[in-house]
């Protein structure tokens, strides 16, 4: 009974029915139907002009897009536990040939005006010190927290007042959308890149990095194909991610997910170290009782040294996430 991660789960099969369908002679690299199609979708989906790029993984798409806009002696304000800081080996300072993480506090990992501003102000403006140029929240948190719309609306006003960019790591963007239950737009805010997650939930191999400024997009695709991300058969990737949006398989998978991790998160009670807003829970439990829990055949992570985190996926079996419950009620 696995809670390791979201990224254990198997690939949706409309997923590889559509890579199946995709099996054909088609223009190599990004020049498919498929591939030149995304832009039309997003731009529907989120009802705002969008230009899509997909790659292969979650740190490419936040590294190539928070590329399109840090400069190399720029800095990018996010989290302190945010991924891109504690969970990409470097990659930022790889991709941004040497850009700075300008680490800001926030309960849940979630960060707010005043902690950006709280970054942000002291830095003076001349070239002894990095300058801030771009603005990078995680959609749902590191915590599995969501923002709602008016945080990121906020926010959005702070990266203006300050000249920032504004990127949105949604690895997990399906999930927060799911539990909001508003429209993908309003789940996304006034941001202007969108690393939307599809791996996680149902995917085999592929990302959309979502502009919603085409000229980032015209610079991403020269830092695609430089990064080595620009894949000669494209369309396979392009057909997962089309085949997700189609009928909102997207959104279907992370709603079930949400729920099994609900129905874990009911059984928690105090244990529970934050809510539950999308298919993360951070969990108390002693050594001995995280042991008593994989004796009976549950699989998670531990989270330091008095905690575990259990993640649930679009295929999680209600069963097995009722054993859990049960199994934690019972400690």
């Amino acid at each position: 009974m696995q809670f390791l991660s979201d990224n254990v789960a198997a690939v949706h099969p409309a997923v590889w029915d559509a890579m199946r369908a995709a099996d054909d002679a088609q223009p190599p690299y990004d020049g498919d139907a498929m591939s030149q199609g995304l832009d039309a979708r997003f731009t529907e989906l989120f009802g705002r002009e969008a230009a899509v790029l997909w790659v292969a993984t979650g740190t490419a798409a936040n590294c190539l897009a928070l590329a399109t806009l840090c400069p190399p002696h720029g800095g990018v304000v996010c989290h302190r536990e945010a991924h891109i800081e504690v969970d990409e080996g470097g990659a930022p300072g790889f991709y941004l040939h040497g850009a700075k993480l300008l680490l800001a506090e926030g309960e849940g990992a979630k960060l707010t005006p005043a902690a950006v501003r709280a970054v942000v102000d002291p830095i003076r403006d001349d070239v002894h010190q990095v300058q801030p140029h771009a603005l990078s929240v995680t959609q749902a948190s590191e915590y599995g927290r969501a923002y709602r719309p008016a945080e990121l609306v906020a926010l959005g006003e702070t990266a203006r007042a300050r000249g920032l960019g504004f990127h949105v790591d949604g690895a997990r963007f399906a999930n927060a959308a799911a539990f909001l239950g508003c429209s993908p737009a309003e789940a996304a805010g006034p941001c202007d890149a969108l690393s939307f997650g599809f791996v996680k939930n149902g995917g085999l191999t592929a990302e959309a990095i979502v502009f919603f400024r085409p000229d980032l997009a015209d610079v991403a695709r020269y830092r695609r194909k430089r990064a080595g991300h620009l894949q000669s058969k494209g369309r396979f990737l392009a057909a997962q991610i089309a085949a997700m949006l189609d009928g909102d398989i997207w959104l279907a998978n992370a709603r079930h997910a949400n729920a099994a991790a609900a129905e874990i998160g009911q059984a928690c009670g105090e244990r529970l170290m934050h809510p539950v807003e999308a298919n993360e829970l951070f969990v108390r439990l002693t050594g001995a009782e995280r042991e008593t829990l994989r004796g009976q055949g549950f699989g998670f992570y531990d989270w330091g040294s008095d905690a575990a985190r259990f993640v649930t996926a679009w295929n999680t079996r209600e069963a097995d996430a009722k054993a859990l419950a049960q199994a934690i009620a019972g400690l």
